[in-house]
């Protein structure tokens, strides 16, 4: 008979939600009361919200609890709302793979399936993703914005998302414009920690190649100027070298004299991410430049390739799996929950020392 009792109790929260004038986003009893309100076992309630998930009376957030979801106020298509969209800008390589499996982890553990679309950094094909995550009725969107640091058409798209109380999550970066919560390394602190290494391990000149067309590449650079400005060093600016992203491999080319002539000048370089600095690995090798009897490298991210090229690359930890992770948790709760904080998640870098650093 224990088998049978959840359905009487799905039966049942059906009626308090609505006697009780509960309104998606509130929040639902626990486990606990309802194994009080009802005298039965823990095992009985949690299949009597499994069953209530499923009808998308209640919506389940890990960490959080349950909370009341749409299936009494409304009568979409079932699986409809379940819907989350995610737009990235690569996925296949480097260490987007890590961050998307992250959120597609907690997508699934809490009922949610995931439309992914991505935009190779393009703001066009952001666009048409956008467009057609809205007409398909996603319930929320995490978005790796494109080319961040530039103007963007595609405010009138975000526009529309507001006015149709669709969330939005931002990860890694998210664009000045927007007030949508983002998750993201704290990239200014990585940018400071990578020229503070090089700058403890002796060397005091230093370069840095960024970024210019997104955010990231901007704190990063303000995080080395600010390392740099508090050793001593006041014209940072004069060696940085700034690419677009639809560039760099042309930054590496065999006639790339602007490079060459700024690794003649210093001891170490401070790269924009792990991509940049292996390039950079390559690039030196082409040119009898040894890393790092000659030259230190320090790279930001940590990929998957870091600990396995040429020259094993001491560089900054980026949390991958686990922003991802957070960037989902983070929205399912804005979805359930009319409470849900609006700040960002930053993660706090680290320090990875391999062998691409000397010290002098």
């Amino acid at each position: 008979m224990e088998d049978y009792k959840y359905m009487t109790i799905v039966e049942w929260a059906k009626d308090y939600i609505t006697s009780n004038g509960l309104r998606p986003k509130d929040r639902f009893l626990t486990e606990k009361e309802l194994c009080e309100i009802h005298g039965v076992s823990r095992q009985t309630v949690r299949q009597a919200l499994m069953c209530l998930e499923n009808d998308n009376i209640i919506c389940r957030v890990r960490g959080s609890g349950a909370f009341v979801s749409s299936g009494l106020m409304q009568s979409a298509p079932v699986g409809q709302n379940k819907n989350i969209g995610v737009i990235s800008t690569y996925f296949t390589d480097y260490i987007f793979p890590q961050i998307v499996t992250g959120i597609e982890s907690v997508l699934n553990d809490s009922g949610f399936s995931m439309q992914l679309a991505i935009t190779h950094n393009k703001v066009s094909e952001e666009q048409q993703a956008l467009q057609s995550m809205i007409s398909g009725g996603v319930q929320g969107l995490i978005i790796e914005p494109s080319k961040s640091a530039l103007p963007n058409p595609n405010t009138e798209l975000y526009d529309e998302l507001r006015r149709n109380n669709i969330p939005v999550i931002f990860f890694n970066a998210k664009y000045p414009w927007s007030d949508c919560p983002c998750v993201a390394l704290d990239d200014e602190a990585a940018g400071k920690m990578a020229a503070d290494h090089a700058f403890d391990c002796g060397h005091k000149r230093i370069a840095a190649i960024f970024a210019l067309d997104d955010i990231q590449g901007h704190k990063r650079y303000s995080g080395f100027t600010s390392s740099c400005i508090a050793h001593g060093i006041k014209n940072a600016e004069d060696s940085v070298l700034w690419y677009a992203t639809a560039d760099k491999n042309s930054l590496f080319s065999s006639g790339e004299t602007r490079l060459l002539e700024l690794l003649n000048e210093v001891t170490a370089v401070v790269c924009y991410n792990d991509n940049i600095a292996i390039k950079l690995l390559q690039f030196c090798k082409e040119h009898d430049i040894r890393v790092p009897d000659d030259l230190s490298v320090i790279g930001i991210d940590d990929s998957k390739y870091a600990s396995i090229c040429d020259v094993p690359l001491t560089t900054i930890v980026h949390p991958q799996r686990r922003l991802g992770e957070a960037a989902a948790e983070k929205l399912i709760d804005h979805i359930c929950s009319a409470a849900a904080s609006s700040g960002d998640i930053i993660f706090t870098p680290e320090l990875k020392i391999r062998e691409s650093v000397r010290k002098l």
